[in-house]
């Protein structure tokens, strides 16, 4: 019913930037708050930074002030700006969101299939 597409991962050096994006698609009514979460092997899942329909936005403490989150609302779609970065931040990232679905206008919660992001020293 609804796909979420990231994309805009890669390798980059230790103080480079990268641009993720992800791209709602299919029977959708509206998306509330989206989210981007990341995970590192052998680590859990962490939640890296959410933004709601009215983009208001919260971020883990580790990247305030090198991340920011946003979204385009007319394109169904969410971008994560992350400058500044070290091999800590090496992980698959994910985004979430939480979509209102046309016709039913059920609220689901969907994930994308994930992006690696690779930080080299």
């Amino acid at each position: 019913q609804v796909q979420l597409v990231e994309s805009g991962g890669g390798l980059v050096q230790a103080g480079g930037s990268l641009r993720l994006s992800c791209a709602a698609s299919g029977s959708i009514s509206s998306i509330n708050s989206m989210a981007w979460y990341r995970q590192a092997p052998g680590n859990e899942r962490e939640l890296v930074a959410t933004i709601t329909s009215g983009s208001s936005t919260n971020y883990l403490d580790s990247v305030k002030g090198r991340f920011t989150i946003s979204r385009d609302n007319a394109k169904n779609t969410m971008y994560l700006q992350m400058n500044s970065l070290s091999p800590v931040d090496t992980a698959v990232y994910y985004c979430n969101a939480e979509v209102r679905l046309r016709y039913t206008l059920q609220v689901r919660n969907y994930w994308g299939q994930g992006t690696q992001v690779t930080v080299s020293s």
